[in-house]
């Protein structure tokens, strides 16, 4: 098969694994740069022009599409499907999953369980906003943000009042949300693939950081999930319509709680964490669909 990764960055881990994971099960791999391709709309004629020439003859796609360039990735996305050439992520699911409030309303509806949470639109009723998640502290996140990115921990009523503020001057748009105290700073990250746990870890964010993210000095292990872990993660993967997925949980007194459905998970995390080939199974979940 011809498979196309979209991708930026070529060198990046999880990029040069699915290339080396599909070449080594006999296809035709190529990384294509999404923010270089043209989008040509025409009466059942839809193409993508890339360096030069039609990328023709494609076979399926796997979408590595960074958060700051949602909308014109899953546009491209979105002209592959029209061509009628399988997508490991869909369009559609790529795009609930980096709306935050979206996501976790159709989470909510799932069942599925989260931290309380609310949406404000520059609300300066700080005390009912707080009171509500359950008093301070409380976390504060950007709309927009990622890997740990635009996410603050305010200490006390007064703390999240100032940052509020600012964020609105800024009209940032925010979500507030109950900190769990239970969770020690660690979360767990479900890797999910074609409807199966195919890998699973526990993240610890460095000493001092309530964050567990990767990219912000955490450590990981491998970790034996909960039968109530593996339900969430799989109802929060499948109310996204993801077919390949990170779920990201904290453990709490009330069970697990997701925090994030993630569409574009790294690989670099989980596969040295539970030392498993994550890679082949995303090209063999395509294998399979194509």
């Amino acid at each position: 098969m011809k498979i196309v990764i979209l991708s930026r960055q070529p060198n990046l881990y999880s990029t040069k694994r699915l290339l080396e994971a599909g070449e080594k099960l006999g296809h035709e791999m190529l990384i294509v740069d999404h923010l270089k391709c043209n989008i040509e709309i025409e009466k059942k004629k839809p193409k993508v022009w890339y360096k030069g020439g039609y990328l023709e003859n494609v076979d399926a796609v796997i979408p590595r599409i960074g958060a700051s360039v949602t909308f014109y990735g899953t546009a491209v996305v979105r002209q592959f499907e029209m061509m009628k050439i399988f997508s490991a992520v869909e369009s559609q699911a790529l795009i609930r999953s980096r709306d935050k409030l979206r996501s976790l309303q159709l989470l909510a509806r799932a069942g599925v369980g989260l931290p309380k949470t609310i949406f404000t639109n520059f609300s300066k009723d700080v005390e009912h906003i707080v009171d509500s998640v359950g008093g301070a502290p409380v976390i504060l996140k950007l709309l927009e943000g990622t890997q740990g990115l635009g996410v603050i921990l305010a200490e006390s009523q007064n703390a999240a009042g100032s940052v509020m503020e600012a964020f609105n001057g800024l009209e940032a748009r925010i979500i507030v949300q109950q900190f769990i105290k239970e969770a020690g700073g660690a979360d767990i990250r479900a890797f999910i693939v074609d409807g199966v746990i195919v890998g699973a870890m526990k993240r610890q964010g460095k000493e001092g950081e309530f964050r567990s993210n990767l990219h912000r000095g955490g450590s990981a292990n491998i970790i034996e999930l909960t039968e109530e872990e593996q339900n969430t993660a799989l109802i929060a993967a499948k109310a996204m319509g993801l077919g390949v997925a990170g779920v990201d949980m904290l453990q709490s007194k009330s069970g697990p709680l997701v925090l994030e459905v993630n569409s574009s998970p790294g690989l670099e995390g989980i596969e040295k964490a539970t030392g498993k080939d994550i890679a082949r199974k995303i090209i063999r979940y395509v294998e399979r669909n194509v």
